[in-house]
């Protein structure tokens, strides 16, 4: 499928309250976790059993933490993302890119260079997210998987406005959307990971699917 987003969808559904370019928004770094310490640790928990042992890990939109959990097996974890001083401060990424995919969503990496790719509580702030999920299936090996994670958390004024129109079922369904329509992937899954509701706090959830062409 060649469709741009801005083809497949209505125009108004990326328009954001903030239009302002994105390196203006996030030049201050945030060194802060925008979800709690349980909805952290069931990120974790998933990360170990489902991103491949020993792979080339492509952190997209990446941060200050990537919540992979303690000492995983990774030959490397690189993250793409706007905040050269909040990468810096990562620990777990061994290398990294500084980059705005709204604006320049091809990414700088030759095909079939990762095992796996991931992010984390940023879906909501692609402007273009059907050209970076094509460009996910590109670096990816055959194989390779894509993990979104999200939550209910947001920057409001910088979230595309399709996302604030739905629930947590309809982000699910709108990521889903993403992967089908970019082409390229097989099976979408939308899985729950949400800590024990017995106790207060934030709900996670995984959009996953497999690169095949």
């Amino acid at each position: 499928m060649n469709k741009s987003s801005e083809q497949a969808f209505p125009g108004h559904y990326f328009q954001r309250v903030d239009e302002g370019p994105d390196p203006w928004f996030y030049v201050q770094p945030r060194l802060l976790v925008h979800i709690d310490d349980k909805a952290i640790a069931a990120i974790g928990c998933y990360f170990g059993k489902h991103l491949p042992k020993h792979g080339v890990i492509l952190d997209v939109m990446s941060s200050w933490r990537s919540h992979l959990p303690d000492g995983f097996p990774k030959a490397k974890l690189v993250g793409l993302g706007l905040n050269d001083v909040e990468m810096a401060e990562n620990p777990q990424l061994d290398e990294h890119v500084v980059q705005d995919v709204n604006a320049s969503p091809t990414l700088p990496f030759a095909d079939a260079s990762f095992d796996a790719a991931i992010i984390i509580v940023s879906v909501q702030y692609l402007t273009k997210p059907l050209e970076v999920f094509r460009e996910v299936c590109r670096v990816l090996k055959l194989g390779g998987t894509f993990h979104v994670v999200f939550s209910n958390r947001m920057f409001p004024t910088k979230a595309v406005a399709v996302w604030q129109m739905r629930d947590d079922h309809g982000h699910g369904e709108l990521v889903r959307e993403y992967f089908g329509m970019a082409g390229g992937w097989e099976g979408v899954e939308h899985v729950d990971i949400s800590p024990n509701r017995d106790f207060s706090s934030d709900p996670v959830y995984i959009v996953r699917a497999t690169r095949v062409e």
